[in-house]
């Protein structure tokens, strides 16, 4: 099985045509076909189910994309380190939460890496729950996510701790002195839940049980365009939302009967990595 064949698998499996295949990977399609037929006799499953019409993949091959992906991560991330190697004394793998580094994590980086020429980082935004798998898969480093990670091979600390603030576009004027949780569940709610557990349980209990949002999304950073211009409302962690405050895109809007949690995110790394860390946050 070589890195190849696992290229043209993932590519097959994303497209569904074996000419869209080739012309990507720019060969002949029959190197296309040839490659997935050795996998398929190799691993001595079928991978692809093939109709005159369309190609798409079997169970047995939709289990063996995430293999093949994390193969492929691990294989160019290991050829990277090993390049840095001849140009950087050390290379460090960061992985955090899109809103923790917005709100937080992106002015500590960049005061580090001014003062740390000599070092090459590697950021990964995503998912909490992601970042902590790859964490634990030794793909990351260190990972600042809104999920703790009781294990005694890692270091899990708090990093910081965010408030809740309503906010809603800058124009829309309605609510000036305040609103109430009655209110609030009448109007157009945004769910943003981004892995905060308690308090995305605590938001979700806000309004009435099977309660159906105009859209829900787990990354509160790709919510913001969806507030600009209309008249819809969410919850952003403080840090975050006064960027747009300040821009004058967003407003906040005070709560006038009832309160928010206070949203905790972590730092978690393994203890080999804790002098580093220690000087990246506080760089």
């Amino acid at each position: 099985m070589d890195i190849e064949s696992l290229k043209t698998f993932i590519v097959l499996s994303e497209n569904s045509s074996f000419t869209k295949t080739a012309n990507q990977l720019f060969v002949a399609q029959s190197t296309v076909t040839n490659r997935i037929n050795e996998l398929e006799k190799e691993l001595k499953l079928r991978l692809f189910l093939r109709t005159n019409r369309s190609v798409k993949l079997t169970v047995e091959g939709e289990r063996f994309r995430v293999y093949a992906y994390k193969v492929l991560e691990l294989t160019e991330n290991t050829l990277a380190e090993m390049t840095a190697e001849n140009r950087f004394e050390n290379h460090i793998r960061i992985g955090s939460a899109d809103s923790i580094y917005e709100g937080h994590l992106a002015p500590e980086i960049k005061k580090y890496r001014d003062k740390h020429p000599e070092n090459s980082l590697k950021i990964t935004i995503g998912l909490s729950n992601h970042l902590l798998e790859q964490l634990q898969e030794d793909m990351l480093d260190a990972a600042f996510v809104y999920i703790p990670l009781r294990k005694s091979q890692f270091i899990s600390e708090l990093y910081k701790q965010d408030t809740l603030v309503l906010v809603t576009d800058i124009n829309n004027r309605k609510y000036s002195r305040g609103i109430t949780r009655q209110k609030l569940i009448e109007e157009n709610y945004l769910m943003c839940n981004f892995a905060l557990q308690d308090v995305g349980q605590y938001i979700r209990k806000l309004f009435p049980r099977f309660h159906q949002f105009e859209l829900e999304i787990d990354d509160c950073m790709k919510i913001v365009p969806y507030l600009i211009g209309k008249d819809n409302y969410t919850f952003l962690p403080k840090d975050m939302a006064d960027t747009y405050i300040k821009e004058k895109k967003l407003r906040k809007i005070r709560l006038l009967d009832f309160d928010t949690p206070i949203i905790n995110s972590y730092i978690i790394y393994r203890d080999s990595m804790k002098d580093v860390i220690a000087e990246l946050i506080h760089a």
